[in-house]
């Protein structure tokens, strides 16, 4: 049968492994955020970019057969 004093050890080490693996998900967490943050910014820029190509083909003149034609 274990002591006392072993149980504790046990769970204090449970502890400070939990508490490591809290940490290392807390900064996975927040690097994942930042590239969350990136790519929204990079899929904004290119739907401005695509609306303002869209407005662009739309006041272009239609293109018509030469009279030679």
């Amino acid at each position: 049968m274990t002591t006392t004093e072993e149980r504790l050890i046990a769970l204090e080490e449970r502890a400070a492994h939990q508490a490591l693996t809290i940490e290392e998900l807390s900064d996975q967490l927040a690097e994942q955020w930042k590239v969350t943050e990136q790519l929204r910014a990079k899929l904004d820029r290119l739907t401005e970019r695509f609306l303002s190509l869209e407005e662009a083909s739309i006041e272009a003149p239609a293109v018509t057969r030469p009279p030679h034609y």
